[in-house]
């Protein structure tokens, strides 16, 4: 059962959405991240009909990608594009907030800072980016950096 982190009313609907699953999630500076996030997709020349982020628990994670993609292992993110062909992209993207916290501490960097990349890869895989070949991982992390960058993240190199 999905709670709701932001209740928009009927006359101002999001076009970005933030929801919990089974586990509690505070989120703060929801208004600039998805005012940010339509204009990623904007700069990436994409139209969005309705992007719903929703962020669970491992096993959350686990069980939908076991079910729908035959995958017996922990992700952080999984991106499910529901859009029609040639039409505004409409989607949900679940973030596994305990796998973010486990890579931001293997990658020592700020869990925020993680938590924000994930987001945006989710978005980056609506707007065409792929990550299975060294390319377009490449690919990928460079569009995550700016991005980030964009958004006001430092990043150590």
């Amino acid at each position: 059962m999905l709670r709701i982190l932001e209740f928009d009313s009927i006359y101002n609907m999001s076009r970005i959405n933030f929801y919990t699953a089974d586990k509690a999630f505070v989120f703060k500076g929801k208004r600039k991240l998805k005012l940010f996030i339509e204009l990623l997709f904007k700069k990436e020349g994409v139209q969005i009909d309705q992007i719903n982020y929703v962020f669970c628990s491992d096993k959350y994670l686990l069980t939908i990608n076991q079910s729908f993609l035959q995958h017996d292992f922990y992700t952080d993110i999984i991106t499910f594009d529901l859009s029609e062909k040639n039409q505004a992209k409409s989607a949900e993207i679940y973030i596994s907030i305990e796998r973010v916290a486990e890579n931001a501490k293997n990658l020592s960097v700020q869990y925020q800072t993680e938590l924000l990349r994930v987001i945006f890869h989710g978005a980056l895989h609506l707007c065409g980016y792929h990550d299975k070949k060294k390319v377009d991982i490449q690919k990928m992390r460079q569009k995550e950096d700016f991005y980030l960058s964009g958004f006001g993240i430092v990043q150590k190199k």
